[in-house]
């Protein structure tokens, strides 16, 4: 008798999606840590995030508003999933010679504000920057890539810093409207700049995708 396998599509589909979920749920650890660099107010994440929305870019672009919003739900899934497993690691008796039990309750312990604070920002950002991006390649077809990635990345960008901001700000220790602004302000120009000049690598991605996916322009 010969074993039988469901035969893998080759697709660079799953390994985009595995990493845009990735770079989620490690943002959403890093984000508990509120960060001071001179004047500017951010958050752990702030290095790493815009990386989401590139990889989100790349699967809007080539695989369509259905295929974007699988990944970002998916996404949304295994970070809630990731959210509870945490606190059933914190809850379960810790042994005798275990001594770092405060340690990793503080670490992994995610304050629920965070967590709904990240995951509605999430969700809202992601689906507004490809329904954008789609919305305009409907309009202008293969040409003008550059204007779909930025203009969707502006509507998405704010659309998810401005919900995740003034949810989980009381939580960071932002108390005044002031801090509250700069803190908005600052997340929203430091990602959107950070992916306008990564641009050159979000063409290049969505350029090698294609051809490895045989798209036809």
């Amino acid at each position: 008798m010969t074993a039988r396998f469901i035969p893998l599509q080759p697709t660079l589909y799953p390994v985009i999606v595995a990493f845009f979920v990735a770079v989620f749920l490690i943002s959403n650890i890093l984000a508990t840590k509120g960060v001071t660099i001179g004047p500017l107010i951010t958050d752990g994440a702030f290095f790493l995030f815009p990386l989401a929305y590139v990889l989100g870019d790349v699967l809007a672009e080539c695989y369509g508003f259905k295929a974007a919003r699988r990944a970002i739900f998916t996404g949304f899934a295994v970070t809630l999933l990731a959210v509870v497993s945490f606190y059933v690691a914190i809850w379960l008796p810790a042994a005798d010679f275990y001594e770092s039990q405060p340690e990793f309750a503080h670490v992994l312990g995610l304050v629920p504000q965070i967590v709904v604070a990240s995951l509605a920002g999430y969700v809202v950002g992601q689906l507004l920057n490809s329904w954008v991006l789609v919305k305009i390649k409907q309009r202008t077809g293969e040409k003008s890539l550059w204007a779909r990635l930025i203009g969707s990345t502006v509507v998405g960008e704010f659309g998810d810093t401005l919900l995740f901001c003034v949810i989980a700000a009381p939580v960071i220790g932002i108390t005044t409207g002031g801090d509250l602004v700069n803190y908005v302000i600052v997340g929203f120009l430091w990602k959107t700049l950070i992916e306008v000049l990564l641009l050159p690598v979000t063409y290049a991605v969505i350029g090698w995708v294609k051809r490895r996916e045989g798209y036809a322009s």
